[in-house]
C-alpha cells in the first residue's frame, strides 16, 4: 500500500455503512502535494452535496432559482486567480491586524454578557454567549458589508453546512432545502443592495471585476458560511477542550495571549473544525507511488478528526488521527495550501484566540456542566453544539 494514502476499506456490514466512496489521503506530505497540483487534482467537487439532493429537495432550490456556478473554493479556471486576487485584498495583513481592537472590543463585550449570564441563571452556554456572533461581526464589518440579521445568518449557516457536508435523510434534507432557499432569496437581495450601496464592499468590487449576479450569490453562499461559522466552530472546540481538561495549557493560562494563542493552534493542529477537504482526479494520474485513475473522488485530511457518518447513511468512518505520533498536520496545512488556501487563516487565529483568552478572563471560576455535549459531524466540519459552563464547586 502507498504510504500517501490510505484505501477506502468496506465497513462492517453490521453498521448498515456502505464502503467509503473517496480515497482518504492523510500523509501530510501527500496532502500538500495534492493541494499544489490543481490541475492534476481539481477542487470542482469541493462544495458538492456529500448526499446527493432529492428530487423534492432540488425542486425547493429550483424554485428560488438556487445556483452555485464555480467562483473561488471549487473553481479550477482560469479565472480564480483574479478572483481570488479581489477578495485578497479585503484580507490583507494590515487589514487583518487593524481589525484587532474591534475583535477585542466584541470578544470583551461577549464575554462580560456571558458573565453577567452566569451569575444570574447559574449556568451560561459559551458557543452561543461567546463564540457564536463575534466573527459574523467581524467577517461583515471586515467585507464592508451591513450587519444584520445575525441570528438568521447563523441558523442558515449551519443547517447549509449540513445539507452540503452532511447525511440527512429525506424529510430532513428538505427542511434544509427550505432553509437553503430563504438564505438564498436573502443574499440576492443583500448582494444587490450592497453592489448599489456608496462605498467599497466586497460585492461591489466583484462586481466591478465582472462577476455576474449568480457567481456573486454563490460566493456569498459559502464565504457567508466560511468566513465566520468555522471560526465558531474552532473557538467552540477550543473553550470546551480547555475547560475539559485535557489540554496542554490550563483554562487559568488562556487568560494570557501567548496560553490562548498557543490553545488556538493546539487545536487546529489535532481537532480542528475543518478536518477534511475534497478534491477530485481531473485525469489519470500519479500521487506518490499510486496511480490514480481520473474522476477518483479524495478525501484530504488537514487535521485530526473524529468524523464518523450515521450508520445507514452509506457514509463512511474516518477515526481520529490525533494520537497518532508524527501524523499531526498543523496549523499550516490545516488552512489549505497553494492556490486555494484560506484566505481569512490569520483573521480566524486572531479572532479564536482573543474571544477564548477574553472567555477565560471574565469566567475565571468555571466548570464544564456537560462533559459529552452533542457534536456537529460532518464530512469537513466538526465542533461542539453547546458548551455549558457553571461556577466551580
Amino acid at each position: 500500500m502507498n504510504p500517501a494514502m490510505t484505501a477506502a476499506a468496506p465497513l462492517a456490514e453490521s453498521s448498515g455503512q456502505a464502503r467509503c466512496p473517496y480515497l482518504e489521503v492523510r500523509n501530510p506530505d501527500a496532502v500538500r502535494d495534492v493541494l499544489h497540483r490543481p490541475a492534476d487534482f481539481s477542487p470542482a467537487n469541493a462544495l458538492v452535496a456529500v448526499t446527493p439532493l432529492t428530487g423534492p429537495a432540488l425542486r425547493v432550490l429550483q424554485r428560488v432559482r438556487f445556483a452555485l456556478p464555480p467562483v473561488l473554493a471549487s473553481n479550477d479556471t482560469d479565472t480564480h486567480s483574479g478572483i481570488r486576487k479581489v477578495v485578497a485584498g479585503f484580507f490583507t495583513p494590515a487589514t487583518v491586524a487593524a481589525m484587532e481592537p474591534r475583535i477585542r472590543e466584541l470578544a470583551r463585550e461577549a464575554a462580560g454578557d456571558a458573565a453577567d449570564g452566569l451569575g444570574a441563571s447559574g449556568q451560561v452556554d459559551l458557543v452561543q454567549a461567546v463564540a457564536a456572533f463575534p466573527p459574523a461581526v467581524v467577517m461583515l464589518e471586515l467585507l464592508g458589508l451591513p450587519v444584520r440579521d445575525l441570528a438568521d445568518l447563523k441558523r442558515w449557516g449551519l443547517e447549509s453546512m449540513e445539507l452540503f457536508w452532511g447525511w440527512p435523510d429525506e424529510d430532513r434534507q428538505l427542511e434544509l432545502a427550505h432553509s437553503a432557499a430563504d438564505f438564498y432569496v436573502w443574499l440576492r437581495q443583500f448582494v444587490a443592495e450592497s453592489v448599489a450601496a456608496p462605498g467599497r464592499n466586497l460585492f461591489k468590487s466583484l462586481a466591478g471585476h465582472g462577476l455576474s449576479t449568480p457567481e456573486l450569490c454563490s460566493l456569498g453562499y459559502f464565504l457567508l458560511i466560511a468566513g465566520q461559522e468555522t471560526t465558531t466552530q474552532l473557538i467552540s472546540t477550543t473553550l470546551f477542550r480547555l475547560l475539559e481538561g485535557s489540554s496542554p495549557v490550563s483554562w487559568k493560562d488562556a487568560a494570557t495571549e501567548a496560553g490562548s494563542r498557543t490553545m488556538v493552534r493546539h487545536v487546529l493542529a489535532t481537532e480542528s473544525s475543518v478536518p477534511t477537504w475534497r478534491r477530485v482526479a481531473a485525469h489519470e494520474t500519479k500521487l506518490g507511488d499510486g496511480l490514480i485513475p481520473a474522476g477518483t473522488e479524495i478525501l484530504l485530511e488537514l487535521s485530526g478528526n473524529r468524523i464518523t457518518a450515521p450508520a445507514g447513511t452509506g457514509g463512511f468512518s474516518l477515526p481520529s488521527q490525533a494520537a497518532r505520533p508524527g501524523q499531526i498536520t498543523g496549523p499550516g496545512l490545516v488552512f489549505g495550501s497553494g492556490i486555494h488556501r484560506c484566505l481569512g487563516a490569520k483573521l480566524a487565529e486572531l479572532e479564536a484566540a482573543i474571544v477564548v483568552q477574553e472567555a477565560a478572563l471574565a469566567l475565571p471560576e468555571v466548570q464544564l456542566q456537560d462533559c459529552q455535549p452533542d457534536w456537529i459531524r460532518l464530512l469537513s466540519f466538526q465542533a461542539p453544539r453547546t458548551v455549558t459552563v457553571e461556577a466551580r464547586d
